[in-house]
């Protein structure tokens, strides 16, 4: 696992997020190899500060913005400079049974742009059945990947939640992964990518892991990110 760093998505999305904290989670991911995930307001800010994969959300974090909403939504993060475009499932929608309304609003937005788009389908709300529904629809959508969790609901990542959507396309594990242990489990249970407000944290541990040392962290300047970042 050499490419650790780069399949973490270094991430700052909380309600209170600035200017300066977007800056620090932009250094932090230049500093260790890490992609960044950002408000997309942030994206102009981001393009100039430094050289990072970004990632944008979009329709964050609820998912229910309207199709043409959201569709802007995502031109105009792509024009702003986002590399790739995390969106939110509609999961009322799901859970209604609207699925032919789900699958076309995800088909809707991944063609509206050039770049690769994730769909987060809050995992800790779905049911079993519903996660393998969600995970056939996305992939009938032509999404790039499907993502566990926003990290402002009930839960985050799991090994199981992973393990079944892994069958349908690539999964970003989200929600909750603050550790390279967290991390590790959710590679071993298929995930291609993390996406954490820890991410520093996770690259120094997988480091300190692979050197067989411990680790010692560094107090944080920004808040803590379990209760803020939503990661």
């Amino acid at each position: 696992m050499d490419d650790i760093p780069d399949r973490i998505e270094h991430t700052v999305l909380g309600p209170t997020t600035t200017p300066d904290d977007v800056r620090t989670c932009l250094d932090e991911a230049l500093q260790y190899g890490m992609r960044a995930c950002i408000p997309p307001w942030a994206l102009p800010l981001a393009t100039e500060y430094a050289n990072v994969q970004l990632t944008a959300v979009i329709d964050f974090p609820h998912g229910q913005g309207q199709t043409d909403s959201v569709c802007q939504a995502a031109k105009l993060a792509w024009d702003a400079g986002a590399d790739e475009l995390d969106m939110v499932c509609n999961i009322g929608l799901l859970k209604a049974g609207e699925d032919d309304a789900v699958r076309n609003h995800i088909t809707e937005v991944v063609a509206s742009v050039p770049v690769p788009v994730k769909v987060i389908v809050e995992a800790p709300l779905l049911s079993d059945d519903e996660l393998e529904r969600v995970g056939q629809l996305v992939a009938d959508a032509d999404a790039a990947y499907l993502k566990t969790a926003t990290g402002f609901s009930e839960g985050g990542a799991t090994v199981h939640d992973v393990e079944i959507l892994s069958k349908y396309l690539p999964v970003k594990a989200s929600g909750g992964v603050g550790s390279w242990a967290d991390a590790q489990a959710m590679f071993e249970a298929g995930a291609e990518r993390i996406g954490a407000s820890s991410g520093d944290t996770i690259v120094r541990e997988w480091q300190a892991a692979t050197e067989g040392e411990t680790v010692t962290e560094p107090e944080r300047d920004r808040d803590d990110p379990d209760t803020t970042d939503g990661y």
